[in-house]
């Protein structure tokens, strides 16, 4: 290991210790991969939102193949049984696209996820607390809310997302699927975040797999959801995911302060470089520079405030396989 790299290495240990597995791809070729705190590569984490990210590609898959119509659907399409409550009519001009670039309004100032995951129907819970005075269009990051997309995805391809993600996306990427991970308890909840070893992806107790949080992936995993995407949705001569919905969900579709978003992607770094990411608590990352046709995956332990791993890919990885200074 040349110095450099070992400097890279010791910056992790000091740094970013609840860093658990990197993968560096160029060229469609891994060309770094390395474990930390005792992971394998056989070793998944909980990636957080970086489930959200994925949900968008299984977005779009269903419209690809003709599940869902349009990203200007109505969500309330989806949901034919669901009464909305009296006096209620923003809820109605909610589509699929506001779920997916953060849109859609909710009623609460800081989400409740205690009232929504001690529910029995979490997608439910989701739909009650959107709405309210604040109207549609206006930038309000929900993790709570993306559960939404679950229900949408779940109606309108009549499988479990599971089922239609292993079939369409796990699969064909060669990603071994995770079984389901029913959570029953504050406590079930609580273990799922903080244990070491995690496995599975997240249902609410009707079986509904969980779109805001909740999916556990390896390293290997994360590149290669970031490899389809700089491949523009093709993977080993199969158009997986259409090159126009990728290009649609990684360019800004909202913004939040200085920050951009796409569809449940951040636009990051430099706009000219075109780069994008999948984000998620902790310290998980899946970083896309389609000039540099470079992917970064990165999964980490949860932990509060971790340190900013764009900046840490860009100050640090990037320039290690540029060969720069």
């Amino acid at each position: 290991m040349n110095k450099r790299m070992a400097d890279f290495e010791s910056l992790i240990k000091s740094d970013y210790k609840n860093t658990a597995g990197i993968v560096v791809m160029q060229d469609g070729e891994q060309v770094y991969e390395s474990y930390f705190d005792g992971y394998t590569f056989d070793d998944s984490l909980h990636v957080a939102s970086v489930t959200k990210s994925v949900v968008s590609a299984l977005i779009g898959i269903a419209l690809d193949k003709g599940h869902i119509k349009s990203r200007d659907q109505k969500v309330l399409e989806f949901f034919p049984g669901y009464t909305i409550k009296r006096g209620e009519k923003t809820i109605q001009n909610v589509t699929i696209k506001n779920m997916l670039t953060m849109t859609a309004p909710y009623k609460y100032k800081s989400e409740p996820y205690t009232k929504v995951y001690a529910s029995e129907d979490w997608t439910k819970a989701a739909l009650d607390l959107m709405g309210g005075k604040n109207g549609v269009g206006e930038f309000k990051y929900s993790t709570v809310g993306a559960q939404i997309l679950s229900g949408v995805l779940a109606n309108a391809t009549g499988r479990s997302v599971l089922d239609f993600a292993a079939e369409n996306l796990f699969k064909p990427l060669g990603i071994k699927a995770p079984r389901n991970a029913a959570i029953h308890s504050k406590e079930e909840y609580s273990a799922f975040l903080k244990d070491k070893y995690v496995h599975g992806w997240v249902t609410d107790p009707k079986g509904t797999n969980t779109a805001g949080w909740g999916l556990a992936l390896t390293p290997r995993d994360m590149a290669k959801i970031g490899q389809l995407y700089l491949n523009g949705g093709a993977w080993n001569g199969r158009q997986l995911l259409s090159s126009k919905w990728i290009e649609d969900s990684t360019q800004e579709n909202s913004r939040w302060g200085e920050l951009s978003y796409g569809y449940l992607w951040w636009i990051v770094g430099d706009k000219e470089h075109g780069c994008y990411a999948a984000l998620g608590d902790g310290g998980n990352a899946i970083f896309v520079n389609p000039e540099r046709k470079m992917v970064v995956a990165i999964a980490s332990r949860f932990m509060p405030r971790a340190k900013n791993r764009i900046e840490l890919i860009e100050k640090h990885i990037v320039p290690l396989f540029e060969g720069k200074p």
